[in-house]
């Protein structure tokens, strides 16, 4: 009964152990504000967001974006982290992620959300 129970603690510590280091990655409280505020901005944006030639509305490239964060969460510690690894280009093509506004040339996204990230934080400080 000794052994099991050790076996049981050993698995219920290892078990606590990967959710507390899980717990450690992901960008500070204090940028946290400024991812929110990104996909904000992208899910109620009037322009389409291109990945791999097709193109979206900010609602549909907003999930993609949150799908691609939970995905790379333990590699970001920065919202230009979030941004890099989340929403400028394809893993499965490399291809960028391009922005249409208007009719104007369209842009990479990192730039787009980069600017809008400089904009957030003059307005917030």
């Amino acid at each position: 009964m000794t052994k099991t129970v050790a076996i049981y603690a050993f698995i219920l510590i290892s078990l606590i152990a990967l959710q507390v280091n899980h717990s450690f990655a992901d960008v500070s409280q204090s940028q946290r504000p400024e991812v929110e505020h990104l996909l904000e901005f992208v899910e109620t944006t009037e322009c389409q967001f291109e990945r791999n030639g097709k193109k979206y509305g900010g609602e549909k490239a907003s999930k993609h974006i949150k799908r691609k964060y939970k995905h790379f969460r333990d590699e970001i510690t920065t919202t230009e982290e979030f941004i890099e690894y989340s929403a400028t280009f394809s893993t499965r093509s490399g291809k960028p992620y391009l922005v249409y506004c208007s009719d104007n040339d369209p842009i990479k996204s990192s730039v787009w959300l980069l600017e809008e990230l400089a904009q957030f934080r003059e307005q917030s400080s």
